[in-house]
């Protein structure tokens, strides 16, 4: 139950089920993802907290930088479950649509160059 609740309590803010989606493909630097929703350091990491506590998202650090990802197989059967009710449901709205495309050219950007920027801000 208590998994279950943390997975509702992630997917009731619309950001968070964005971050989702465009993690859908790939892993993103911190930088990638907060340059996609604008957001201030302080929002983002917020979101990305709520989401990584839910096991909606697993991490990495490599160096100076942090990486997110979706979970697999070793994700519990309610966030599986989850990640893939979302993708199914949301993933071809406008506001996803919009999302990936501006992702596609946020993926032509050198990441650190992404995250110096936004440490100049």
């Amino acid at each position: 139950m208590r998994e279950f609740m943390a997975v509702t309590k992630a997917l009731s803010d619309p950001n968070r089920v964005r971050i989702l989606l465009a993690l859908r493909r790939r892993e993103l630097c911190v930088c990638q993802i907060t340059e996609l929703f604008g957001f201030v350091p302080s929002t983002m990491s917020k979101h990305l907290s709520i989401l990584h506590q839910a096991g909606l998202i697993l991490s990495r650090k490599a160096e100076r930088w942090v990486y997110y990802r979706l979970p697999r197989r070793e994700a519990p059967v309610v966030v599986r479950k989850a990640i893939v009710w979302v993708q199914k449901s949301v993933a071809d709205t406008p506001e996803a649509g919009q999302d990936r495309k501006k992702l596609k050219q946020i993926l032509k950007l050198d990441p650190k160059t992404i995250c110096q920027r936004q440490l100049r801000r």
